[in-house]
């Protein structure tokens, strides 16, 4: 049996994931680094409170075969100095595979500084030289989360409607729910092949 730790676990995408995670039978213990307490108790589920500040704090409470990242948020500071502490950490105690979520069109060389920062997170992942690497580049991830703000209901209506006509060559701008995007997740890591792959839409699917 395996042990991960998840950075990201209150998340859309994590909080899905550290739930399949908890219920597989694969994992023994389920670390999740968050920043309050979830309302959540598991007899697999080790939470530990921190953030990219306090982590290094934490080391010696993680134990991992495996780091799931699906970590969200505004600033370069949660799109690549905290990812990549953790990486650097998991795999310091033993992590033999990452698990990240980064976004469609990543790439280090991109002119949009969103996509340059995940571009650059992969890279850097891939410089860790885990045993597996697997950098999932969702689009729209979809699905009903509360607080989503007016703009944003509005985008993920017209994403709906739009979601039939990505198909052939640009299928991979398709949406997906946060929930597959986590089974995804957890399927590739059941089945570890390659030392880096990478998902879009059509590689997560198949997954499902």
């Amino acid at each position: 049996m395996k042990k991960a730790v998840v950075f990201g676990a209150s998340g859309f995408v994590g909080s899905h994931l550290l739930d399949q995670l908890l219920n597989s039978a694969e994992y023994e213990r389920v670390t999740a680094i968050v920043r309050s307490n979830l309302p959540i108790r598991h007899p697999k589920l080790n939470m530990l409170i921190g953030d990219l500040d306090t982590l290094p704090e934490l080391k010696d409470q993680i134990e991992a075969d495996e780091v799931f990242i699906t970590l969200g948020g505004k600033t370069p500071k949660i799109h690549y100095d905290y990812p990549l502490l953790a990486a650097q950490i998991a795999k310091e105690k033993g992590a033999k595979a990452v698990f990240i979520v980064t976004a469609v069109g990543a790439s280090s060389q991109s002119r949009m500084s969103y996509l340059r920062t995940k571009g650059e997170i992969e890279r850097d992942l891939i410089a860790l030289d885990f045993d597996h690497t697997h950098l999932f580049r969702p689009s729209m991830i979809m699905g009903n989360r509360g607080e989503f703000h007016l703009v944003e209901r509005v985008v993920l209506a017209i994403w709906s409607v739009l979601n039939p006509f990505f198909i052939g060559g640009i299928r991979r701008y398709k949406g997906m729910k946060a929930s597959n995007i986590a089974r995804a997740m957890l399927r590739a890591a059941q089945n570890p092949s390659g030392k880096v792959k990478v998902y879009h839409w059509k590689d997560m699917k198949d997954l499902l």
